[in-house]
């Protein structure tokens, strides 16, 4: 049993890695600064980030350590979540982007504007 799990805990983090990568492109065609970073081939890690304007900052980390979601502005934490409910505030960016005008028609940050 405990292999099993072992076993889907490594694939559900390889398919966030690749949600996160795609999510990272997305928001860069959008006109925001994001990245997706990546250690090795095995995809069994990243850090992403993305620049939401006004010095707003998210940073998503995954491993098989845990996941964390913080968000920050002017330098300084505002909000820090882990497990599913960073996930969840994944999610929400993820349907603003899905919702929102590209940055460079006119928005200034995708929380001001959806």
């Amino acid at each position: 049993m405990f292999l099993r799990l072992a076993h889907q805990h490594r694939q559900f983090v390889q398919d966030l890695v690749m949600n996160l990568q795609a999510l990272a492109i997305v928001l860069e065609r959008r006109g925001y600064p994001a990245s997706c970073y990546t250690c090795g081939d095995q995809m069994n890690s990243a850090s992403f980030m993305v620049s939401l304007g006004d010095n707003h900052l998210i940073r998503f980390l995954v491993s098989d350590y845990g996941i964390t979601w913080t968000e920050m502005r002017d330098d300084r934490e505002l909000m820090k979540l882990e497990g599913a409910e960073a996930i969840s505030q994944l999610q929400e960016l993820a349907n603003l982007v899905k919702h929102c005008a590209p940055a460079n028609a006119g928005n200034k940050a995708l929380a001001k504007k959806c």
